[in-house]
């Protein structure tokens, strides 16, 4: 697996591991099917995993946490904080107090049961607390030793801008996929004049760009793609289409819808990082072969054709979610 390098000199593989969905919202996990995935991802060369501590709420970090137990020098570890969630799994709001911040750090240290953090992201922006202040908090992580990169995810331009004077902004993390291109709204150029390297989450529009149809149905057992705008009703119909316009290219290139969307994302340069999400090593591997698939300018400019910029239908999340975005 090749690298690339995040901002500040954060070298991680070209391709990470997404850990959320082994704990929750697509469907029922298997912790050891998870952890074999993520000791195949490791073996493999896949160095770059990605948690937080709302996943769950919180044993996400706990399986991470086993897997890298005995394999801590192999592996660049990302979690996040922000989404505050209850013990019962009750979502409690964002928050980025710089108290909590500091609690929410010490809180992952320990279920994660590492010492030092590699790249630890504001989840979202709280709009009541000045960014500053969050800031603050999270550069004090780093003097004191318990974080070694600060990221921030689903943040805007200006946002970014006034983190980054606090303290380095090392990555942004945000939904980047054929069919969700927001970042090209300015997000993108902001970070690489800054030197800030790019996260890109649900690079494979949360399985909806693969050759699963239960991907694109959200059928399984505590699948929280039922009812979400992009798979439900008319939408789901006409971005169907879309997936069958991908289904053509990728027949003829020999490769798979996933290895396609994938290759697209890999292809937006060597600051760009897609992390995809997988709790099933069969996936992985799939994944892992998108790679070595090269696409030409025709290629990008084909698939862009096939999926064009704005045609996909329904927001990307529920609208209550859709409150938390672009800080």
């Amino acid at each position: 697996m090749d690298r690339r390098t995040l901002g500040q000199g954060l070298e991680v593989s070209q391709q990470g591991l997404g850990c959320m969905g082994m704990s929750e919202f697509y469907g029922v996990g298997d912790d050891d099917e998870s952890i074999a995935t993520i000791h195949e991802a490791l073996d493999s060369g896949v160095n770059f995993l990605d948690t937080a501590d709302m996943y769950g709420p919180f044993t996400n970090e706990l399986l991470v946490g086993r897997a890298i137990k005995d394999r801590r020098g192999e592996v660049v570890l990302a979690t996040k904080f922000g989404n505050q969630r209850g013990e019962d799994g009750s979502f409690m709001g964002v928050n980025g107090k710089p108290e909590y911040v500091l609690k929410a750090c010490d809180d992952s240290l320990r279920r994660l049961g590492v010492d030092v953090i590699d790249l630890y992201y504001q989840h979202r922006v709280d709009r009541t607390v000045a960014i500053e202040e969050t800031w603050g908090a999270m550069k004090s992580l780093v003097e004191v030793g318990k974080v070694r990169h600060l990221g921030i995810s689903e943040a805007s331009s200006a946002t970014i801008e006034r983190a980054h004077a606090v303290h380095p902004v090392t990555a942004l993390q945000s939904e980047y996929s054929l069919w969700t291109r927001d970042p090209e709204d300015g997000v993108l150029e902001t970070c690489r004049r800054l030197g800030i390297g790019f996260v890109a989450y649900s690079p494979l529009g949360r399985g909806f760009l693969t050759d699963e149809p239960a991907n694109r149905e959200g059928s399984a057992e505590r699948d929280f793609r039922k009812g979400h705008p992009r798979f439900s009703g008319e939408a789901l119909e006409k971005n169907l289409q879309l997936v069958a316009n991908l289904e053509v290219i990728a027949k003829s290139k020999g490769v798979t819808v996933a290895q396609l969307a994938l290759a697209w994302v890999l292809s937006r340069g060597n600051d760009v990082v897609p992390i995809p999400g997988t709790k099933r090593r069969k996936w992985l591997r799939e994944n892992i072969a998108a790679s070595a698939v090269t696409l030409s300018d025709a290629d990008v400019a084909a698939l862009e054709a096939a999926v064009p910029r704005g045609a996909v239908v329904g927001e990307r999340y529920q609208a209550a979610s859709m409150t938390t975005l672009n800080g």
